[in-house]
């Protein structure tokens, strides 16, 4: 492993620093007057390929720097009119300074010759028009299409295979990362350009100061004022009558900007997700969180597939959002948002599983078969409230959020094992309530800023997890009671968190230091107790099956952040030294146990941009994680209708500690319209719990043991996209391998469990033909798994999936369209194939920007999916109940 990283380095170091030279200098006209904005280029003598540019700055001066094997290159200078200049020039590092002679020549920004692609410092502009088809209709639909972006299937938005950070549309951040929705139903006629902003550093303020390597994506529309959106009403045959409803306007000024937004269907299309953070900007901005439950109970779940939600999704979902900014100032610079969304959400899922568990020292081998039958109900409420200023002189954001959950979970199932026949009904309620409060500002100080950050958060989750009959729980070492009707568990999860800190910077030529003291405090109360019900009575089962833990970490804290940033390199580093107190007390059991210990966590950034196009960079960082109220409570939680968990009361408080490091290379050319990026990283945590599940009747225990243990991972990962305009294609592969090594127990026996998962893809979109257009993705996996000790198991399993998307423009404004999922799946002997195809017509009133589509899914009318699993204990067979096939007729439109 060793011999590879330093091969890595080697490869790595070898290309930032081959050959690599820089030109500079200034450009003025005739009288000796600074020209800004001027495009210089580097290029190869007669093959017309450019190596580097830069764009002159507003006192004329440039600097491009270049790697070439060639003796001498061709320096071309471009301005508004002024006539072009070419020299040829030794490849060696020089200053040089050029007069232009005036010309009344319209010479327009470097820039792509197809014009698709334009570059300027930082930023990165795309032409929408030039990656759109006609089956286009939203911002989504386009950026799946664009070179160097990649928009994963939760929304999530990729730049060279990074996050955004950010999402603006004209410069201001509306949805605060939750811009799905825009994405989703924003029409592609309204926009004008996607922008790219590299090394995006969203506080103003710190720009120039703290640097970041993230980048964010800024959408300009045609019109300063924008009234726009989308919507779609449609119906149609199935089981039952299907019906989907989408309405979106938007509203875009400089001052105002608001976007509503409610969709309902029942035909498996997930739109609840929109609501979703996918972007949580800079940590000066404060803190944000996606508030979800702590789900500690569930009902047996039912399978779910390897294939689009749409396949297998039975639901019934209404989600209402509203987005709202306004500018409460006449400079601008304060801005008031107020969001909030509503979901309502049932789901419905079946399937079917038969499970072969290996012999151990133990116990034989047997085999487990499970009929399970789904319902979820979602019901959740959140509203947020945001107070910003983002200037020059001054920053300041505070963020209120209150969110709602009132969900429940419904299971039968009907359940085989070692010819034991049982039939279960289970429930679970589990309301909560989360309310978080951010706050963050930066005051300048003379020359220095001081920036004080304050974030509170507090949880309530009540769950209540109910199984019946009673007799139907065979759970080892667990007598339900024989006149007991049905088991109840019940658990309340109180949670506090404050994070407080304070720091100063201080900046000088390109280094920037922020001193920082703080202080993190964590409570966590876990009270549970498992009953049984006889004649509408509870009968607790005693005091090993209650817990009433109190987990509390206080962590004070000093530290030291790093900043620097000039034309090249970019560093950012954090050196921090904690000091971590960790109590859990349980009362119940006299347990009472606690670790103070002072730990060094520092994490580095380093970043260079060499030769114009490419950035290469080092990152690491050491944690320590000292565990979680889930990992310290003693008394028996069933957690499931299938286990029972517990911590030994006598283990220590949990000790992690974890260790990465990376290296990455990343070229970004959109003179040529290529990009392309290669990673590498090595993780090691040590841990010194390690769980030791036991497994009987195709039930389990879970307990953990005292010992020390650790799971390496290394990884690599390299992707490439190519935009062809003679050819109209956006073309990209990648590839990755993960390799993971862990100590591991299983009945008491130990064994080390080696994974080991490689994956290539591929995708395409070609418009070069005005009658057809093709979108295709395709993923090739392949998995590894070896168990070598007292476990021993060697599985392997390969996978292929793809997506075909054909669509024909045989007359003006009428679209055939054939979609064709592929799914298949292969271990041992086992193979299975689940195809599935969708057939769609669309007719465009285009006077009116109105579609009428015709869909029909699932023309085959697969019902169910199915697939065989190699793994450490077993091997398992699953069948699940997928979507029928189903007509639809549904009208499209932009709101104007």
């Amino acid at each position: 492993m060793k011999i590879r990283i330093y091969l890595f380095l080697m490869v790595f170091f070898s290309v930032i620093t081959f050959a690599q030279k820089t030109v500079s200098g200034k450009i003025t006209d005739e009288d000796g007057v600074a020209i800004p904005s001027a495009s210089v280029t580097i290029e190869e003598p007669g093959k017309d390929a450019i190596l580097a540019y830069g764009i002159t700055n507003s006192k004329g001066e440039y600097k491009v720097t270049f790697t070439t094997s060639e003796s001498n290159v061709d320096l071309k200078v471009k301005a508004f009119n002024q006539k072009p200049l070419t020299k040829q020039i030794s490849n060696s590092d020089q200053s040089l300074t050029f007069k232009m002679q005036s010309e009344a020549t319209e010479i327009k920004e470097v820039q792509l010759k197809t014009k698709m692609i334009t570059s300027r410092g930082d930023t990165i502009a795309y032409d929408l028009k030039a990656f759109d088809s006609k089956s286009d209709r939203t911002l989504a639909d386009v950026m799946k299409k664009i070179p160097g972006i990649e928009v994963k299937t939760d929304g999530t938005i990729l730049y060279q295979g990074n996050a955004i950070n950010k999402f603006y549309v004209e410069g201001k951040d509306l949805m605060e990362g939750g811009y799905g929705t825009i994405t989703n139903s924003l029409p592609k006629e309204a926009i004008q350009k996607l922008e790219v902003l590299e090394n995006h550093q969203p506080v103003k303020m710190l720009q120039g100061k703290i640097p970041s390597d993230a980048a964010a994506i800024n959408i300009k529309l045609k019109n300063s004022v924008t009234m726009t959106g989308r919507g779609e009403v449609g119906a149609g045959f199935g089981e039952p009558w299907l019906w989907n409803l989408k309405l979106t306007p938007m509203f875009f000024s400089k001052k105002q900007q608001w976007v509503l937004n409610y969709k309902t269907n029942n035909m498996g299309e997930q739109v609840e997700n929109e609501g979703n953070i996918l972007s949580f900007g800079n940590r000066f901005e404060g803190r944000r969180i996606n508030a979800s439950q702590n789900d500690w109970l569930n009902v047996e779940n039912s399978r779910t597939p390897n294939l689009p939600v749409k396949r297998y999704l039975f639901n019934n979902v209404h989600y209402l959002s509203a987005n709202y900014l306004t500018n409460i100032d006449n400079k601008k610079e304060w801005e008031l948002k107020v969001n909030a969304n509503y979901t309502n959400n049932n789901v419905e899922r079946e399937s079917y599983s038969k499970i072969d568990y290996f012999a151990t020292t133990e116990n034989p081998a047997f085999s487990v078969t499970e009929n399970i039958v789904n319902r979820f109900f979602t019901d959740k409420l959140k509203g947020e409230l945001i107070f910003s200023k983002n200037a020059k002189k001054g920053f300041f954001k505070n963020t209120t959020s209150f969110s709602q959950f009132w969900n429940a979970d419904r299971a039968v199932v009907d359940r085989t094992d070692n010819l034991d026949v049982r039939n279960g009904k289970e429930a679970l309620q589990s309301p909560t309530s989360s309310f978080q409060n951010s706050l963050s500002t930066i005051l300048p100080w003379k020359e220095k800023m001081v920036n004080v950050q304050s974030f509170i958060n507090y949880q309530n989750d009540s769950q209540k997890l109910d199984v019946s009959p009673a007799s139907y729980l065979d759970i080892p070492g667990f007598n339900p009671g024989a006149n007991a009707e049905y088991v109840r568990q019940n658990l309340q999860l109180k949670t506090f968190e404050a994070n407080h800190s304070a720091n100063i910077g201080f900046s000088a030529k390109g280094w920037t230091f922020t001193p920082e003291v703080g202080l993190n405090f964590k409570s966590t109360e876990l009270r549970t107790a498992l009953t049984n019900y006889q004649n509408g009575r509870p009968f607790g089962y005693g005091i090993n099956f209650d817990n009433d833990m109190k987990y509390t970490t206080a962590t004070p804290y000093g530290s030291l952040g790093i900043n620097y940033k000039s034309d090249s390199w970019m560093l950012y580093a954090n050196v921090p030294v904690n000091s971590n107190n960790i109590t859990a007390e349980d009362p119940l059991r006299n347990v009472s146990k606690s670790i103070n210990k002072v730990t060094f966590e520092p994490n580095v950034f380093v970043q260079y941009n060499f030769a114009s196009f490419f950035k290469a960079s080092l990152n690491g960082n050491i944690n320590n994680n000292f565990g979680e109220v889930n990992t310290a409570y003693s008394g028996f939680l069933m957690t499931s209708p299938t286990s029972l968990n517990a911590m030994d009361a006598n283990n220590p408080i949990p000790e992690n500690n974890n260790k990465s490091a990376g290296a990455r290379l990343e070229y970004r050319n959109p003179l040529n319209n290529l990009f392309f990026n290669v990673n590498y990283r090595l993780s090691d945590a040590k841990r010194n719990l390690i769980s030791n599940p036991t497994i009987v009747g195709g039930y389990s225990v879970m307990k953990y043991i005292e010992q020390d243990n650790n799971v390496v991972s290394n990884g690599y990962s390299a992707e490439i996209g190519k935009y062809l305009p003679k050819f109209k294609t956006n073309a990209s592969i990648s590839y990755s391998n993960n390799t993971s090594t862990s100590d591991a127990f299983l009945n008491n026996d130990s064994y080390t469990n080696k994974n080991i998962s490689q994956s290539f893809g591929i995708k395409l979109n070609n418009t070069y033909f005005s009658w057809m257009s093709i979108d295709y993705n395709a993923n090739f996996t392949r998995t590894k798994q070896t168990s070598t000790g007292s476990v021993n198991s060697n599985a392997a399993r390969k996978g292929f999936n793809h997506n075909l998307g054909l669509f024909l423009y045989p007359i003006e404004n009428h679209t055939v369209g054939f979609n064709w999922d592929q799914v298949n799946t292969s271990a041992a002997n086992e193979e299975y194939r689940n195809g599935f195809y969708d057939l769609s017509y669309q007719f465009s009133w285009s006077a009116k920007k109105i579609d009428f589509e015709v869909k029909w899914m699932n023309i085959a009318n697969k019902k169910v999916f199915e697939t065989y699993d190699i793994n450490t204990t077993n091997i398992s067979y699953t069948r699940i109940l997928l979507r029928p096939s189903q007509v639809m007729f549904t009208v499209k439109f932009n709101f104007k």
